[in-house]
């Protein structure tokens, strides 16, 4: 059996929406997932909606349902880009985190648009099963990056997005195995400086913190806030803008990034001490500054995931068109020793049907 799915995804940096061409051979765990093409588009006017519901700042419901139908049809514009007229079987989409403070968390989607323009199956609102049996609802791509990236070796994925979760896959693991976690902001944070002390979208490839200089007092302050996030997963309110109020008087805005990359990455070192391989992936991997710092603050080999064959930018919606095909074949897609909810974890997914 081969499906041909689209995995799309918009992280909590809302840059964008990333989509991928994934061909899957057989069913459930057993399956064979290979990435054909990915496309990124830019969110355009439905970003600063989507931006200030995540920033909790009032709307009206006419506002947020004018948001969730122009970002519907994005989706289906980065997806008919995708498929050059080509057929597909289903469609997994994430939608828009703009709140996460478990129990409750919203994933902003309106599929129906989707379904009708492809003629698909759409599948949508994945983390919902699994807060309502108690989880946590993330991190919920480990059992993909399982079926993605697990060998002979003990390797820890390192996803580089708003937040930084890492997924551990131990030397010949099996799904009960997989380890996973939260560990900080990371777009979120760098972003937030670019915007607000730049007067910039992002810190293109970390040009801009490669000129700055650590300041051991904020990284310090820094690292103690990153260091009580510990052990829980991360959402509204995990931001850490207090941290750039506080010393934005006092340095630069590439000290304060450069600063920022610092304590991202001993973060994410002291995670990945048992690792014998990192793999980086994300839209933080394409920051030179932070994956420099990381490559220096780990113990094991650091790697990009294009050298798995799936490249680092696209590495998220890969791993959503392998959790379509999942609830697909009813298979639980999160694990209960990483999400704690009560096991056996709860199958999951919205469907809408074209």
């Amino acid at each position: 059996m081969t499906r041909r799915i689209v995995g799309c995804m918009t992280g909590t940096s809302i840059d964008g929406i990333d989509a991928a061409l994934v061909e899957i051979d057989g069913t459930g765990l057993a399956m064979k997932p290979t990435f054909l093409r990915g496309v990124s588009r830019d969110l355009g006017p439905v970003r600063e909606p989507l931006r200030r519901l995540a920033e909790q700042q009032p709307m009206t419901a006419g506002d947020i349902a004018g948001a969730m139908h122009a970002f519907a049809h994005a989706h289906i514009d980065a997806i008919r880009d995708l498929l050059k007229g080509e057929a597909c079987d289903l469609i997994c989409v994430h939608g828009q985190t703009v709140f996460h403070r478990p129990p409750a968390s919203w994933q902003l989607m309106q599929p129906a648009p989707i379904a009708r323009e492809f003629g698909v199956p759409v599948v949508f609102d994945l983390r919902a099963m699994d807060l309502a049996a108690g989880g946590q609802g993330a991190p919920i791509t480990p059992i993909a990056d399982w079926v993605l990236f697990r060998s002979s070796v003990s390797t820890a994925i390192v996803n580089l997005g708003g937040f930084c979760n890492i997924t551990f896959l131990p030397a010949g693991c099996s799904p009960s195995e997989v380890r996973g976690m939260d560990v900080c902001p990371c777009n979120n944070l760098l972003d937030a400086i670019a915007r607000r002390l730049m007067g910039v979208p992002f810190d293109a490839e970390g040009a801009r913190a490669a000129s700055g200089t650590v300041h051991d007092e904020a990284l310090e302050d820094l690292e103690g806030i990153l260091a009580s996030m510990r052990g829980r997963s991360l959402g509204t309110g995990d931001e850490t803008g207090e941290w750039i109020s506080r010393w934005r008087a006092h340095v630069s805005p590439e000290t304060l990034a450069a600063t920022a990359c610092e304590a991202i990455a001993a973060r994410i070192g002291s995670a990945t001490q048992e690792s014998s391989e990192v793999y980086l992936a994300g839209g933080g991997a394409r920051h030179r500054t932070l994956a420099s710092a990381i490559a220096s603050a780990a113990t094991a080999t650091v790697k990009p995931a294009a050298s798995r064959n799936v490249p680092g930018e696209y590495r998220e919606a890969v791993c959503f068109a392998i959790l379509g095909a999942l609830c697909q074949d009813r298979i639980p897609i999160t694990l209960p020793q990483i999400t704690n909810a009560p096991s056996p974890a709860p199958l999951s997914g919205a469907w809408i049907l074209p």
